[in-house]
């Protein structure tokens, strides 16, 4: 197979602009080119890119094309970013699914496709911009008020929300002393084996591809992983995934690693369109921590999104 070349690391050139580069691996080939953007750069919604590509702030190999392009493996794809950094977030009226909620703290369902906190290209309809419009003040810096832990954009499920300092100080410490139990449940490519095991591999920053995260033998930070068949489908499996360390895109990282990619993950594996995904099959179903103020335990659970539901359907009657 034909390897990608290490893409240049974004950039900030002279001028107002950020930019940034990547370099079209194999996995994406054949894909058009608004969604290889939004594999790459999940920082920005796939409205934004398409935006940016009609707008012509999207190159390919240094020239302006249609967002229909399928870029070939080693394409460049560079980025003209929208706007710095936020430093505060507004505040907007998003509708939000609260699975819990009191004075110390809420617990969203996050939806697939919500970004958690503004960034630059990305500074409304975020998780944060719906919580602000939801509460008049929260906790914390002033652009991630409240957060303490975060799911990728395309990751749907349970995430906890700080509403006062105190809760915030003692969530953050929940979270550190790996006190917290997150339960998700995925659908990986193909049959693990054994069929209930632990996966350990330290995550790091893919020396060949910047932008992802991969096993690596140095420089990593420790990463634990146990999973569970549910349920064997034709060529998937159903795993219920539960989480040791909070690494970035840590799931989607060691299934990758053993083989087993994430079904309609992008980035670390392939699509999956016959199943009707646009998007990795992974949701944070259940979460369990003490209340940061009462003690008390909670256990919370979020069902299975219709998008994930309709796959498993398609795989069960098939």
């Amino acid at each position: 197979m034909r390897r990608s070349a290490t893409p240049p690391a974004p950039r900030e050139p002279l001028g107002s602009a950020a930019k940034a580069q990547y370099v079209v691996p194999d996995q994406l080939v054949g894909e058009r080119l608004d969604r290889v953007t939004a594999a790459l750069h999940p920082e920005l919604s796939r409205a934004a890119i398409a935006h940016l590509i009609e707008g012509g702030k999207v190159t390919v190999n240094g020239r302006v094309v249609k967002a229909a392009t399928r870029p070939i493996a080693g394409a460049v794809i560079e980025l003209e970013l929208p706007g710095a950094a936020p430093t505060t977030a507004t505040a907007e009226a998003i509708p939000l699914r609260v699975v819990y909620e009191d004075d110390a703290l809420v617990v969203v369902d996050k939806p697939a496709g919500m970004v958690v906190h503004p960034a630059p290209g990305n500074q409304s309809g975020t998780l944060v911009n719906a919580l602000l419009g939801r509460y008049a003040t929260l906790p914390g810096e002033p652009f991630r008020p409240g957060i303490v832990h975060r799911l990728d954009k395309d990751t749907s499920g349970l995430i906890v929300v700080a509403r006062t300092p105190s809760a915030l100080a003692a969530l953050a410490g929940s979270f550190k002393r790996r006190q917290v139990h997150k339960e998700y449940l995925a659908l990986v490519v193909g049959t693990p084996r054994p069929p209930v095991g632990r996966i350990s591999g330290d995550i790091g920053r893919d020396p060949r591809q910047r932008q992802r995260m991969a096993v690596v033998a140095m420089g990593g930070r420790e990463a634990d992983t146990t999973y569970h068949t549910l349920e064997t489908l034709g060529g998937y499996s159903l795993l219920e995934v539960v989480l040791g360390t909070g690494r970035t895109h840590q799931i989607r990282v060691h299934f990758r690693a053993m083989g087993f990619p994430i079904a309609g993950d992008a980035v670390y594996g392939r699509p999956a369109p016959a199943l009707g995904l646009s998007r990795q099959f992974l949701h944070a179903a259940r979460i369990r921590f003490a209340h940061p103020i009462s003690g008390e335990e909670l256990d919370l659970q979020a069902p299975l999104p219709p998008d994930l539901a309709s796959a498993l359907e398609r795989l069960r009657g098939s």
